[in-house]
């Protein structure tokens, strides 16, 4: 969807406001009211069976993206992939949980976390070379197609690991879901791991969907070009960030297990500086160096918290407690990110061309990187908690 920013924005003639729902906010509103009721079930049902289910739903509603004949029309099918989404991923991290030991998941966590770093490269560079030849609707049909596989490899060859078989557990009965949010208020350390990452994923998702229209904007780049260039600045740096900060993470716990908060509130002061410099820059090799950079860094955050996370909750917890923090994900990250860095660019240069201003949206991109500071801060505040609340039984 990012990379297809542009085309999209010049047939429907949208606004970056307009832009920014249709890649965040609806794809969110059914995510959140769904994910619970499916994570309850993943509690007490074979979680393959739903990943495999939300896989194959989410591809059809990225081939009906490619159908759509309105802005009505696209946010609608955006919503189906929000609810796929709902579906398939809380057990994911459920079952990660279960395979890998208490001090392996978080290095778990950031294998599977490279699958948005990936998926941004073969999304991006794909996408944007098949919507360069075949236009933006053929790029929806084609991200769809590998989905239908893997959902049929899913439900077929992936076993279903025991239950908590590597926690030492003094009940395996399903808790009712106001304990899973008891136990999420309670531990301090889950709470401003939770705030920390969903301000981060505001910032990182609204910058994201705006990164290859910059690059398109600013510097004059094709459609592709700018897409393959978006797709490599978010997958390998940010691949690099992620797993190392994952197994570093890990490493560090062993002598102390703050590093699960230290490093994230490092990372992304690091990362705040680095980002408005690059989107300042009106040299094209200096602002894709400076970026490259900050996704090495801006997304270290990621597998820290969800190792966490799986820690502090119990194993029939782990699938609700992970559709709980996708609504903040979901609604303040995913959805209000895009909109947040749409409406500034708007704001910014509101008499703007129908393809939009580079200047606003330099500024905008500038403005929304500044939300990583607060990040941050709360990342420094769970790991005066962090060592004590990991110490505590399930």
């Amino acid at each position: 969807m990012n990379v297809l920013v542009q085309p999209i924005k010049a047939e429907f003639r949208l606004s970056d406001t307009e832009i920014g729902l249709v890649t965040g906010l609806a794809f969110a509103v059914l995510n959140v009211v769904l994910g619970i009721w499916v994570a309850r079930i993943a509690e007490r049902r074979r979680r393959i069976t739903l990943i495999g289910i939300g896989t194959l739903f989410w591809s059809i509603a990225t081939a009906a993206c490619g159908t759509a004949t309105s802005f009505v029309t696209l946010a609608l099918a955006r919503v189906g992939v929000g609810v796929g989404e709902a579906v398939g991923l809380p057990s994911s991290q459920s079952v990660v949980s279960d395979y890998f030991p208490r001090h392996k998941r978080t290095t778990a966590m950031a294998v599977l976390l490279l699958a948005p770093p990936l998926g941004a490269f073969l999304g991006s560079a794909g996408g944007a070379t098949i919507a360069q030849a075949y236009g933006w609707r053929a790029a929806f049909i084609a991200a769809s197609i590998p989905g239908f596989i893997l959902a049929m490899v899913v439900l077929l060859t992936v076993a279903e690991p025991p239950r908590g078989q590597h926690d030492d557990l003094e009940d395996e009965s399903v808790p009712p879901y106001r304990a899973v949010l008891a136990r999420m208020w309670q531990r301090h350390a889950f709470r401003h791991l939770l705030a920390g990452s969903t301000i981060a994923s505001m910032v990182g998702f609204g910058l994201n969907a705006f990164l290859a229209a910059f690059l398109f904007r600013k510097f004059g780049y094709s459609v592709r070009d700018a897409g393959i260039i978006a797709g490599l600045i978010a997958s390998l740096p940010a691949t690099l960030g992620v797993l190392g900060a994952g197994w570093l993470a890990d490493r560090m716990a062993r002598l102390d297990t703050r590093a699960y908060g230290t490093i994230p509130g490092v990372s992304l002061l690091l990362a705040t500086p680095v980002y408005i410099l690059a989107v300042t820059r009106d040299d094209a090799p200096t602002a894709i160096g400076l970026l490259a950079l900050a996704a090495t860094v801006q997304y270290c955050y990621l597998a820290p918290s969800q190792g966490v996370f799986q820690n502090l909750m119990h194993p029939r917890m782990r699938a609700s407690s992970y559709a709980t923090v996708q609504i903040f994900y979901s609604i303040l990250g995913g959805g209000l990110g895009p909109l947040l860095v749409g409406g500034l660019s708007d704001h910014f240069a509101p008499d703007a061309s129908p393809a939009g201003s580079s200047a606003g949206l330099s500024m905008a991109l500038a403005v929304t990187a500044i939300f990583y500071l607060w990040a941050a801060l709360h990342f420094f505040r769970a790991r005066l908690r962090i060592r004590e609340e990991m110490s505590l039984p399930l």
